[in-house]
C-alpha cells in the first residue's frame, strides 16, 4: 500500500511547483526584455511586462522582477516616477544585498532629480560589491555631472565626478560589462555637454535659428529629448512661434510625461494662446495632481477650463477642491459662484458671492462682484430692492464704474422710475463719454419722458460713437416715425438698421409700419411677412401682433 502524502509534503511540492513556474516566467520575461532592447518592438515589450507580472504572482519575492518591470512600465509611460521608485524599493526590501536593485532605485531617483537619495543608493551598491563596482561608480560620476548641469556647479561635485570616474575606470578591469557602459556613458555626457554649451552660446548671441538647429541635432544624437526639446520650445516662445513651441514641449513630455516644470509650461502656453484647446491644459494639471502638486491654484485653473468646456459639474467640483485648500480666498468663492450660476444653482451662488464681497480684497474687483450678485437678485429672484442695494454698494466701492450706473439705470427704467434712470445714464455718460450704450439707453428714457429733441441728440451721439449701432438707428427711426412723423427719415433709418443686421425683426416690423402709414400696403405686407418669418427663429415680438398687422392691411 502507498502511504498518503502528509500536508507538509503537499505544501513543499506546491511551493516547488510555484517556484518553478515563477522561474519559467522570469526566463521568458528576460528573453522578451532582451529582444525589446534590441529591436524596440512593442509586442516584445508587452510580452516582457506580462511575464514579469506572472512571475511576481507565483513568487512575490523575486527582487529582479520588480526593478525590471519598473523600467519597462516607465518606458510604456504607464508608471510615474514616484511609483517606479517605490517598485524598485520593494526589490531592495526583498533583497537588500541585490546590487542591481540598488542601482535601478538610484537611477529613478536621479530621474526625479532627488540627487542626494540617488547618491546614497549608488554608494550602497558600491559597498555591496567593491571589486565589481565599476557600473555603480561610473553611474555615480554621471549623476554628479547631471547634478552640476541642473544646478550651479560647485567644486565638491566636480571633485566627486572626477573621483568616481577615475575609480570606476580602474575597477572596470574587473567588470567587462561596465567597460561597455563606460564608453557609452562618457560619450553621451561629453556629447550632451558639448551641444548644451554650443546652444547656450548661440542663444546668448541671439543666433536663434542656429541654436534651434543645434538643439534638434542634439536631441537626435543624445536621445535627451526632454532637455533639448524644452530648450527648443523656450526659444520658440521667445520668438513668438507659439505653435512650434507647443509641439516642442509635447515632444519633450513624451520622454518624461511627469516633468512638473514642463507640464506647467505647456498648460500655461495652451491656456494663453490656444483658448479652444481644453484637453491639453486639463491633462497637464491632472498629471501635476498625480505627482503630488495638490494645491489650490491647480484646482482653480481646472475649474476655469471646465467652465470653458461648459462642463459645469466638474467645474464646480474643481472650485470646491480649491476652497478645501484655501477657504478664505475670495477669488475662489467668486469663481465657484459663477460656475453655480451657469449650473442654475442660484441660491448657493449668492452665498459665495456674498463671501467674496465680505472679504473685499480690492474695491474695484469687489464692485464687479456686487454687479454680478445684483443681476442675480434682479433677473432670477425678481428682488428689486436687493438688486439696487448691491448696485449702490458697487458704485460706492468704485464710483468710476460706468457699467454699474448703466445697470442701475436699467432697473429704474424697468420699474418706471424714468427720472432716476435718466440721472443714472447721465452719470455713466459723464464717466465714459465714449460709451455708445449709455447714450442709447439714455435716449430711450428721454423718449419715454417725451423729451424728443434731447432723445434725438442722444441717439445721434450714440451713432457717432458707433456707426454700426443698429439698434440706435432703429430706435431713432421710431422717434422720427411716431414722434415727429418724418416718414422719409424713418424709412432711411430702418433700412440702415436692416443693412447692419439682416435678421433684425423689429426693424422690418417698423419699416412695415412706415409703408402702412404711407398707404403702400404691398411693401408693408412684405416687411411684416419678413418680420414674422424671422421672429420664428429669433423672437423679438409677439407673433400675433405681426399677424394682426398683416390681416388689417387688407381688411375690408
Amino acid at each position: 500500500m502507498f502511504k498518503e502524502k502528509t500536508n507538509s509534503q503537499s505544501e513543499i511540492e506546491e511551493k516547488v511547483n510555484t517556484d518553478l513556474m515563477a522561474q519559467n516566467f522570469m526566463e521568458e520575461a528576460r528573453k522578451f526584455h532582451e529582444r525589446y532592447l534590441l529591436s524596440g518592438c512593442r509586442v516584445d515589450l508587452d510580452s516582457a511586462v506580462d511575464s514579469y507580472i506572472d512571475a511576481i504572482k507565483y513568487n512575490p519575492n523575486i527582487a529582479e522582477a520588480y526593478y525590471r518591470l519598473a523600467t519597462l512600465l516607465w518606458d510604456k509611460g504607464e508608471l510615474n516616477i514616484n511609483a517606479a521608485i517605490e517598485q524598485c524599493r520593494s526589490a531592495v526590501n526583498i533583497s537588500p544585498s541585490n546590487v542591481n536593485a540598488r542601482i535601478y532605485t538610484a537611477f529613478f531617483l536621479e530621474q526625479a532629480k532627488r540627487y542626494d537619495e540617488a547618491e546614497k543608493e549608488f554608494k550602497e551598491a558600491i559597498k555591496l560589491n567593491p571589486l565589481k563596482s565599476a557600473r555603480s561608480r561610473l553611474s555615480l560620476a554621471s549623476l554628479y555631472i547631471d547634478k552640476m548641469h541642473d544646478s550651479n556647479t560647485n567644486f565638491k561635485d566636480f571633485y566627486n565626478s572626477c573621483y568616481y570616474l577615475l575609480s570606476g575606470g580602474i575597477s572596470i578591469a574587473f567588470d567587462s560589462i561596465s567597460l561597455k557602459m563606460l564608453c557609452k556613458n562618457l560619450s553621451k555626457n561629453i556629447s550632451l555637454m558639448f551641444y548644451d554649451c554650443v546652444g547656450h552660446l548661440l542663444e546668448k548671441t541671439k543666433n536663434y535659428s542656429l541654436a534651434l538647429k543645434t538643439y534638434n541635432i542634439a536631441a537626435d544624437t543624445t536621445g535627451r529629448n526632454e532637455l533639448f526639446y524644452t530648450k527648443i520650445g523656450d526659444i520658440n516662445v521667445l520668438n513668438e512661434q507659439i505653435s512650434s513651441a507647443k509641439n516642442s514641449y509635447i515632444k519633450a513630455l513624451e520622454s518624461n510625461p511627469y516633468n512638473k516644470e514642463l507640464l506647467l509650461k505647456l498648460a500655461t502656453l495652451s491656456q494663453v494662446y490656444f483658448e479652444d484647446d481644453y484637453s491639453t491644459p486639463i491633462d497637464c494639471y491632472s498629471k501635476l495632481l498625480e505627482l503630488g502638486e495638490d494645491n489650490s491654484k491647480i484646482y482653480y485653473e481646472l475649474g476655469h477650463l471646465y467652465l470653458k468646456k461648459e462642463d459645469f459639474i466638474n467645474s464646480i467640483n474643481a472650485f470646491k477642491l480649491a476652497l478645501d485648500k484655501d477657504y478664505d480666498n475670495p477669488f475662489y468663492h467668486n469663481a465657484l459662484a459663477y460656475a453655480l450660476v451657469r449650473a442654475e444653482q442660484y441660491e448657493d451662488a449668492c452665498e459665495h458671492y456674498k463671501f467674496a464681497i465680505d472679504k473685499n480684497p480690492d474695491p474695484e474687483w469687489t464692485a464687479i462682484v456686487c454687479q454680478a450678485i445684483s443681476s442675480l437678485y434682479y433677473k432670477v429672484f425678481d428682488d428689486v430692492d436687493s438688486a439696487l442695494d448691491f448696485l449702490k454698494m458697487s458704485i460706492m466701492l468704485d464710483s468710476n464704474n460706468d457699467d454699474a450706473f448703466i445697470e442701475l439705470g436699467d432697473i429704474y427704467s424697468d420699474t418706471q422710475d424714468i427720472d432716476s434712470a435718466i440721472k443714472s445714464y447721465c452719470e455713466a455718460i459723464k464717466l465714459n463719454p465714449k460709451n455708445a450704450v449709455s447714450y442709447n439707453k439714455c435716449a430711450m428714457a428721454l423718449w419715454q419722458k417725451d423729451y424728443i429733441e434731447e432723445a434725438i441728440i442722444a441717439y445721434h451721439k450714440a451713432i457717432g460713437i458707433n456707426p454700426d449701432y443698429y439698434s440706435a438707428y432703429n430706435n431713432l427711426g421710431v422717434i422720427y416715425l411716431d414722434g415727429i412723423r418724418n416718414l422719409k427719415e424713418a424709412e432711411k433709418l430702418f433700412n440702415k438698421a436692416i443693412e447692419l443686421k439682416s435678421d433684425y425683426v423689429m426693424a422690418y416690423f417698423n419699416l412695415g409700419r412706415v409703408f402702412e402709414i404711407s398707404g403702400k400696403n404691398i411693401e408693408a405686407a412684405k416687411n411684416y411677412q419678413k418680420a414674422l418669418e424671422l421672429n420664428q427663429v429669433n423672437p423679438e415680438l409677439d407673433s400675433e401682433e405681426i399677424t394682426e398687422k398683416l390681416y388689417n392691411l387688407f381688411k375690408v
